[in-house]
Parts: C-alpha cells; structure tokens; sequence
C-alpha cells in the first residue's frame, strides 16, 4: 500500500481526540520519523500551542521568531537542522486557507527529509482537514489553542466565527479580533458559492455577555436569511426585524454587508452602520464612503437599500470596527485614517491572512497600552478576480 493512502486511512479511521496519535504512528513506520508534534496557532495569533493532554509537556512556540513560526508566517515547508544529524520538518497545517497551525516531523537526515517533503505537506493538509471535522466531538484542538482562559462572551464569539482566513483563487480573506481573548462584540462572517462571496463585518453595541448574545442573535438571522436565498438589502431587513423583536430599541448592531460576483467583481452593499472601509488601489490608500443606513435593530421595519459596488483586480480592502479607527493614544490623538492608511501601506506585501494581526500589532503600539478598551475588528479581502 502507498505510504501516503496508509496515512490518509490511519487519519480516516482515528477517534477524533487521537489525530495525533494516529498520525505520529503512520509516520513513524512509512517515513522513519523520530518524531511527530502537533502545534496549534492561539487565539492571539502569538504562539504555536502543542495538541497534548493536560498537563502539557512541551513549551509553546512563538509564531514571530522560531522555526514552526516561520512555516506558519510563510506557509511553506521549513527544514531544520538538529543535533545528531536530525533534521526536523515544519509544515504548515492549513484547510482552505485556514491557518490552524503546524505539523513538525523530526526526520533521520535532510535528503531523506528533501525527499519526502512534498508528501509530509500534503500529510498536513489532511490531517488540517480532520481536525476540522474531529472538532465536532472533541474539545481537544480548542483547548489547545488557548494560552489564557476565554471569557465566556469571547468563547461564543470565537465559536460564531467561520475561521480567520479563506483563500480561493478569486480573493484571499484573513481577518483578527483583539482582545482575543475577552473579546464581546465585534464579528465577522463570510460564505462563498461557485459564483458568489458574502462578506458581513459587524460593530456590536455593550460589553461582555450581553454583547455577544446581541451579535449571535444578529448573525443568525443575517444567516437564516442568507440560506433561504435571500438577496442582501432584504438580509438586512429580516435580521433589522429579529433584533428589534427582541430589544425593542435598547440594543442594536451596525454591520457592513457584501455580495460580491465573482466574475466580474460587481458587488451589493449594505452599509447599516459603525464598521468602516479602506482600499488599496495602485499604491493610493481611500477610505469608501458608502451610503449610510440604520443599524439592524434600532427602529421597527426598517427598510434597506443595496448599492451597487465595483472592486477591481488587484484591490486591497480592509474593513475596520471603531475599536481601530477611533482609538485614542496616550495624548488623546484618535488612530483614523491618515494612521491606518500608512498602517495599509506598510503592510501591502503581506498576504491577506498576515495583515489584520501586523496592524493590531501596530495599532497597540498607537494605544501605549497593551489591553484595548474596546474591541477592534480588522478583516482585509484581497481581490484577484477571475
């Protein structure tokens, strides 16, 4: 039998919360592996976390400056040499764009690492996908990616989420939420067809509990109408109606929302409130006003109209909640747009997945503090068209 079919079966047949086992086994008898770790990005996108049971035996690794980060950061293959002649093999874990973390294989030398290669990197992007699914019914790969305890808001808002990127050969999408960990309000939601991307960036109202139940609500309801077929203007209004329902008034969300055709890059926009827009465009940095409307839930039977959008190949977006744009330094002086084009500019060579991290990053530098008084929400899309 191939030695690759043996891993994908040994995958296939594994319980969910023995992934690693099964894959560290197979590779040990088809590739002479020495050894096998599975290490999964945090919430923070900081450091690399082993997949172990509690209590965990080995260190995390930092995403910025080791060798698993380096595979993670670039998504290629790193080798690394080791004492005895061992070379160890870091190869990014990743579904669909979806960067969930890193498969490091300890190998007896580098030609027989060279070799295998390219067959270890499509070991990890099988064994990406059967985390996926094995998260369903085990609580093991969550547990895993957390270096601090969630706050319960931050639990159900992290659970809400679609992933953080997505790649498809029309767009790339990567997107961040800070405090990871205690996150409440802010969110982001996507979904694709063969021909159609729709892309939601929410700016919920409140703190803790009471915020993310606000968003749940309100993405659900953007969802329930989405997958009924509803065109994006009558999404609005359906979901306008489920928060007003519940809240009468007191409590409501601003989102931006899109529909982007694939072909052509023509879109359908809502702009129901707070969450902001920049384009990159040949080197130029612009925020896009788009047509101001009412948040979802704040009067009775609010109607929304659609507006048309074009992005072109090659365009830039990035999408930002007011935890980024209005965010205060030390003196009073608010981030805004002149900060956050420079920010866009200096961040133009990253791929898509990288620059919602690198500008929170630089965003914490602006704060002069490293915990946030609000969330901030960063998506970035990079369009390439077909």
């Amino acid at each position: 039998m191939n030695r690759f079919v043996a891993v994908e079966r040994a995958l296939r047949t594994a319980a969910p919360h023995e992934l690693l086992d099964a894959v560290r086994r197979v590779l040990t008898e088809q590739y002479a592996a020495d050894s096998v770790e599975l290490f999964m990005a945090d919430y923070g996108l900081t450091v690399l976390q082993p997949v172990s049971v509690l209590p965990h035996t080995l260190e995390p690794l930092s995403v910025h400056n080791s060798p698993a980060g380096r595979a993670f950061g670039a998504q290629e293959p790193f080798v690394e040499g080791c004492a005895d002649g061992l070379v160890r093999v870091h190869l990014p874990v990743t579904v669909r764009g979806d960067r969930l973390g890193v498969l490091s294989v300890t190998l007896p030398d580098e030609d027989h690492a060279r070799g295998c290669l390219a067959e270890l990197a499509d070991v990890a992007e099988v064994l990406g996908h059967e985390v996926v699914v094995a998260e369903r019914d085990t609580d093991l790969y969550l547990q895993a990616r957390r270096k601090d305890r969630l706050t319960l808001a931050a639990e159900m808002q992290w659970q809400l989420l679609p992933g953080r990127s997505c790649a498809r050969p029309e767009y790339e999408l990567g997107a961040q939420l800070e405090p990871a960990y205690a996150i409440f309000g802010d969110t982001f939601d996507w979904s694709a067809t063969a021909d159609r991307l729709m892309l939601y960036v929410s700016n919920g109202m409140g703190e803790g509990t009471e915020a993310s139940l606000l968003t749940n609500l309100a993405i659900n309801a953007l969802r329930n109408a989405r997958r009924a077929g509803i065109p994006i203007a009558d999404q609005a209004a359906l979901a306008d109606q489920a928060v007003y329902a519940h809240y009468r008034g007191r409590c409501y969300l601003s989102v931006l929302m899109f529909d982007f055709d694939l072909a052509t890059g023509r879109a359908q926009a809502v702009d129901a409130g707070s969450p902001q827009m920049l384009r990159l465009r040949g080197g130029t940095v612009e925020r896009v006003a788009l047509e101001a409307q009412l948040p979802l839930g704040m009067f009775e039977e609010t109607d929304y109209v659609a507006q048309e959008f074009q992005v072109e190949p090659g365009d830039r977006l990035v999408f930002v909640s007011d935890g980024v744009y209005a965010v205060a330094s030390p003196g009073g002086e608010a981030y805004g747009d002149a900060a956050l084009a420079r920010a866009i500019l200096a961040t133009r060579l990253l791929p898509a997945a990288e620059v919602p991290r690198a500008i929170l990053r630089e965003l914490t530098g602006h704060r002069g503090r490293p915990v946030p008084d609000d969330d901030a929400l960063l998506v970035c899309l990079d369009w390439r068209g077909r």
